[in-house]
């Protein structure tokens, strides 16, 4: 190897790591912090955003509207979705970054596996995500794959569950009081 070459491989080892993730303190009737490790080198684009969002603090205070017992757990609308908004139009919105091209992946939405939620179109992710309670093969190459929980998945299973309409959280939803990005 020459040594402008190995020069160029220790800069790439000696520079400062990418944000690897998550953690979210979650408040309501499931208390307790969910550790993400996001999956850079799966869907860059959908992790930078993410990332930019929860660094600028606007996921503090959003909740979890969708809860599909068996399914998945929603949030992330930053529009809609914080604490003391309307809750009837919580999941409508996203943030004022734009919408993200589909980065799909041959990774299987499995229990634990965190996608980006979006609309009939692929490329309209924005800031909401899911995290999967049980398999969902049915997502598999659907849904953009953006990481995968490391810790707290007992907190996941306690998030107040949905029962209106597509799995609309009635009353008072849990929602994640502080997200933190971690390296």
């Amino acid at each position: 190897m020459s040594m402008l070459k190995l020069a160029a491989a220790f800069a790439v080892l000696a520079s400062p790591a990418l944000a690897t993730g998550l953690q979210i303190e979650v408040a309501g009737e499931a208390n307790g912090v969910i550790t993400i490790d996001l999956l850079e080198d799966v869907a860059p684009k959908h992790v930078e955003q993410i990332t930019a969002l929860a660094a600028e603090g606007q996921y503090d205070g959003v909740v979890f509207h969708r809860v599909i017992e068996g399914f998945m757990a929603q949030t992330g609308d930053v529009e809609f979705g914080k604490v003391g908004e309307d809750m009837r139009m919580a999941g409508r919105g996203g943030s004022d970054r734009p919408d993200l091209p589909a980065e799909f992946s041959d990774i299987n939405y499995d229990r634990g596996v965190v996608g980006m939620a979006r609309s009939q179109s692929p490329n309209s992710a924005n800031s909401q995500f899911f995290i999967m309670f049980a398999p969902g093969p049915f997502l598999n190459g659907q849904y953009t794959v953006v990481g995968q929980v490391t810790d707290g998945m007992d907190v996941v299973d306690q998030i107040k569950l949905g029962k209106g309409q597509n799995g609309a959280v009635i009353g008072q939803p849990d929602m994640m009081k502080k997200v933190t990005v971690t390296e």
